[in-house]
């Protein structure tokens, strides 16, 4: 869901979700994969009589082994043909091959079936993107209630609405867990004006699920379903773990001195968080989903439409504000990343991360272009940044390029106002306030990151407040971040994996967060439990 997700989030959960799997890093040792586990198992349509992709062949194989990812399936959409092709296993205890019908958590890659459900409403006259959340649901609040007055559906489905995001609460698994999930949102503070900034937001597509209930008077999951996946045919896309019996599942694995374990607890998921998480798929389905939005907005055989050509442009176009999400964006359209290039030429991305799931998904509209990745071990996301934050795959098979950066050194003084202490606070299944909180110290021209006196990362510019993320002993991490300034013009926040960390003010003990001080002791007491 690129965001905490376990029942209870740890720092170290949040330092892999907030700063690219540091922490997995220094825990993965060379080789350690389980015996065979990059094996790749054919899965090619007929007419497809090789593989053509060896290169790209050799380099999962290789992050396989030395990341310790038991299982990857991978799919692309490569002029015009569909590729889909299973490595390794499911599971190590039990070990059955991946192919393109095992089934994965794909997590926040949810979110882009969630904006599509959205615009089908749309057009069907049952929400608009640019009234107040209030139309629809006219109790609506979060603790500010000009915020909450002013919020509009596009906000929500653009990552600007300026709550905090990363509220994680479980309010059980019946019909009414959405509904009761938005009554909650009472406690969560803003953070920015909506609108103002783009700060991802798992609250937000929460809430955007309990719109899509309120508008056809049905649960989310019904409504999803019935609009979007059957009717595209995604045989192996469902919401709940009773709808996949018999299906070849992707167990999670976790990491465990250097390799990987299985870590069945890793599964669970509230089921208010099913519109911006919780959805299980399989690279085949992806891989269809991908064609769908690269068409023209009818079902493969053609004869039914569930979308125009115009609404799916419109997913991919108006970006609100922009900054970083592992790589640069220029925005969030509805839902999607939109990402730039040196050629000028868009990539269309999203990606999904909870405990022992990490996939990812991108697609070049001019090209035709889509590339899918789903994994089962919580060292994923190493061997994703190698394939969707650098531009390896995309220069190769789409011939576009990431923006330049040139990493150049700062002097003390210029580096003097970004340092300081930096907060998240995020809200855990079971309700409890939790927070992560790190240091940035300039050091040799860089920044270096800093928790418990250890350096976890390190950041160097490469244009006016934007910087690549370097591991400790300076070897590219290949995503980035940046930093957002205050209107008096001195740096307010860090942006890591698009969550913002405030630049921390300390007087007499209060925290000052936004414009609105209250001490953490305080905050906690503002939970409806």
């Amino acid at each position: 869901m690129s965001g905490p997700s376990s029942p209870h989030v740890t720092r170290r959960t949040l330092l892999r979700t907030t700063t690219a799997t540091a922490a997995t890093v220094a825990a993965v040792s060379v080789g350690t994969a389980a015996s065979g586990a990059a094996s790749p198992s054919s899965d090619i349509a007929p007419d497809q009589r090789r593989w053509p992709f060896r290169d790209l062949d050799e380099k999962i194989r290789a992050g396989m082994d030395r990341y310790a990812i038991p299982g990857v399936a991978l799919g692309m959409l490569y002029r015009g043909r569909e590729y889909v092709r299973g490595y390794g296993v499911t599971n190590v205890d039990y070990p059955v091959p991946v192919d393109g019908d095992t089934v994965f958590r794909i997590a926040s890659n949810t979110k882009t079936f969630t904006g599509t459900a959205v615009m089908q409403l749309v057009e069907q006259g049952r929400l608009d993107l640019d009234v107040p959340v209030r139309r629809y649901l006219p109790d609506f609040r979060t603790s500010d209630p000009a915020a909450s007055a002013r919020v509009t559906v596009r906000q929500l489905l653009n990552h600007s609405a300026g709550w905090l995001g990363d509220f994680f609460i479980d309010t059980g698994q019946g019909d009414n867990a959405l509904a009761r999930y938005v009554a909650d949102m009472t406690v969560l503070p803003q953070l920015t004006a909506p609108g103002e900034m783009f700060s991802y937001n798992n609250a937000a597509l929460s809430l955007t699920g309990r719109l899509i209930e309120v508008a056809v008077s049905r649960p989310y999951e019904t409504v999803a379903r019935q609009l979007l996946v059957d009717p595209l045919g995604l045989s192996h896309t469902r919401f709940f773990t009773d709808e996949i019996v018999g299906f070849n599942i992707a167990a999670p694995h976790n990491i465990v001195d250097g390799r990987p374990v299985v870590d069945p607890s890793f599964w669970a998921l509230p089921r208010a968080i099913n519109p911006a998480g919780g959805l299980i798929s399989s690279v085949r389905d992806l891989v269809r989903y991908a064609r769908f939005h690269l068409g023209d907005g009818t079902v493969p055989d053609g004869d039914t439409r569930l979308l125009s050509r115009q609404s799916l442009l419109a997913m991919r176009t108006n970006p609100g504000p922009g900054g970083t999400l592992i790589v640069e964006l220029d925005g969030m359209g509805i839902t999607w990343m939109l990402r730039p290039t040196a050629e000028g030429i868009r990539v269309v991305q999203h990606g999904g991360d909870l405990p022992g799931q990490h996939s990812g998904f991108l697609m070049v509209p001019d090209s035709g272009f889509a590339l899918v990745m789903l994994t089962n071990s919580e060292s994923g996301p190493l061997l994703l940044a190698e394939l969707f934050a650098d531009d390896w795959a995309l220069r190769r098979y789409a011939g576009v390029h990431n923006l330049p950066a040139v990493p150049r050194l700062l002097s003390p003084a210029e580096l003097a106002a970004y340092e300081g202490r930096y907060l998240l606070v995020f809200i855990n299944f079971d309700g409890t306030l939790g927070s992560l909180e790190f240091e940035l110290v300039g050091e040799a021209g860089q920044l270096s990151v800093r928790m418990d006196g250890a350096v976890v990362l390190r950041l160097a510019f490469y244009r006016p407040d934007y910087v690549l993320v370097l591991n400790p002993d300076g070897t590219p991490d290949h995503t980035r971040s940046n930093f957002e300034r205050g209107a008096d013009g001195t740096v307010a926040w860090v942006r890591f994996s698009g969550r913002l960390l405030q630049h921390l003010l300390t007087q007499a003990g209060v925290h000052v967060l936004a414009d609105q001080p209250v001490t953490l002791g305080e905050f906690a007491l503002l939970r409806r439990v």
